[in-house]
């Protein structure tokens, strides 16, 4: 019997506990494991990208979790409620923070992301809070349930995480400031013309988008709460009820750094997800590449990655030793209503023989870039905004490196839209070859 120890309940570690007891249970000459994954956040795994929408009304948070409370027992997979503080890698142990200590055969770290705090003074303050655990979904259920209690929060960070915050707390009619420092919205990721859009539906969904903006300080009041915050350039300052904190997340590796297991960013792993010590591996948020794999980032706090990373080790614990390819890059996310999804690479800004074409409709809501080489006319990406678009066809084109005039030409193979959904793929291609003949 094989102890196996998952530290962490996210995605990653549940993935590869449900794949171990998988693949044990489908081949009987795999020795038999027993499994325990270990949290201190909640008793069960649930999906922290729909916390937002138990907020907005949509959905409880016992909806969040994907798996009946009997399910655990049945796949004989344990829970245990507690937190890790150091991992004794010599001999196999984990010591807990109530001081009891849990051996391994083989240890799984699958710890996650922590938002990222850069020393502001005011930001341990009550009524300041991230967005990223159960317990920030608490505090601002306590601390913003309405906009009589909360009569305006404040929003640090222009990412993802940054928007959804901004969009949770206006469904409850609470007025936003959101302070990002890009001198427009995620221009670092989205093309220029993408970002002014999104800058634009922003405001129209009557957000105080700032600019350019840093936060200063947060002050606080007579209790200890916030009271308000200040802009670093111009010292203004902002009355506010909560803060919140989204400026990006960084791995959750904090416990690990005084043990012998090599860490930089994230915990370092090789292709195969393994640590420099024997029998210890990582995946998810906290992992970290050696070696980027193609255009990827050596961390990346992407979901399905995590997925990923959990169905890859699984194998690899079970025998049948397997790298992590993640293939071509994908990812999806909502900007208030407008739907965004990206398959291959479109990069912010075009690199050396990377050329883009875009396009927007009208009512600006919905707009396309695709991105190609100029030489090859190869097709590299295509960003959509408010029309949905099918993986698996993206990627059949990038593993079969079609050229963009024939992706431009079969357009309408990838959309996802209903039957009733305003069709575009014509007036796209029409654009598409107006450019060709200016060029």
């Amino acid at each position: 019997m094989e102890d196996i120890v998952i530290i962490g309940n996210g995605i990653s570690g549940v993935t590869a506990a449900r794949h171990i007891r998988k693949i044990c249970n489908q081949f009987p000459n795999i020795p038999n494991k027993t499994i325990t994954i270990i949290s201190s956040e909640t008793d069960y795994f649930f999906s922290r990208t729909a916390l937002m929408y138990v907020y907005m009304g949509h959905m409880t948070f016992e909806q969040t979790q994907p798996y009946e409370k009997w399910f655990w027992e049945k796949n004989n997979i344990g829970l245990k409620k507690g937190r890790v503080t150091h991992i004794e890698t010599d001999r196999k142990t984990l010591i807990l923070d109530d001081g009891s200590e849990m051996p391994f055969d083989k240890l799984i770290i699958a710890t996650g992301s922590k938002p990222n705090r850069f020393g502001w003074p005011g930001q341990d303050l009550k009524g300041v809070m991230g967005l990223y655990h159960k317990q920030d979904l608490d505090n601002l259920e306590s601390y913003a349930p309405n906009n009589r209690v909360c009569k305006r929060a404040v929003v640090v960070g222009g990412g993802l995480i940054g928007i959804e915050l901004a969009e949770m707390l206006n469904s409850r009619h609470i007025p936003v400031t959101f302070l990002v420092r890009e001198d427009s919205f995620w221009n670092a990721v989205l093309p220029d013309g993408e970002s002014a859009m999104i800058n634009r539906h922003i405001r129209n969904h009557h957000i105080d988008l700032r600019l350019g903006s840093n936060l200063k300080e947060i002050k606080a009041d007579e209790n200890g709460k916030v009271r308000s915050v200040i802009i670093a350039e111009t010292g203004e300052e902002i009355a506010c009820d909560v803060v919140g904190l989204t400026a990006g997340v960084s791995p959750n590796i904090d416990f690990i750094r005084s043990s012998a297991i090599e860490t930089n960013r994230g915990v370092k792993v090789n292709r195969f997800l393994e640590t420099n010590i024997q029998d210890i591996y990582a995946i998810g948020d906290c992992a970290e590449q050696h070696e980027a794999i193609g255009n990827r980032k050596p961390v990346e706090a992407v979901w399905y990655t995590g997925r990923m990373m959990g169905e890859t080790v699984a194998q690899t614990i079970c025998g049948n030793r397997m790298a992590y390819d993640p293939g071509h890059w994908f990812n999806s996310a909502k900007f208030f209503d407008i739907e965004y999804q990206t398959y291959g690479w479109v990069f912010a800004k075009p690199g050396t023989h990377e050329k883009h074409f875009h396009w927007k409709h009208s009512d600006d809501t919905k707009c396309i870039t695709v991105s190609y080489n100029s030489l090859t006319r190869e097709f590299l990406g295509i960003n959509t905004f408010g029309i949905r678009m099918r993986h698996e066809v993206f990627n059949r084109w990038l593993n079969e490196k079609r050229d963009v005039d024939y992706v431009m030409t079969h357009l309408s193979e990838a959309n996802f839209d209903s039957e009733f959904f305003a069709r575009y793929e014509l007036e796209i291609l029409s654009a598409f070859n107006n450019q060709l003949q200016s060029v």
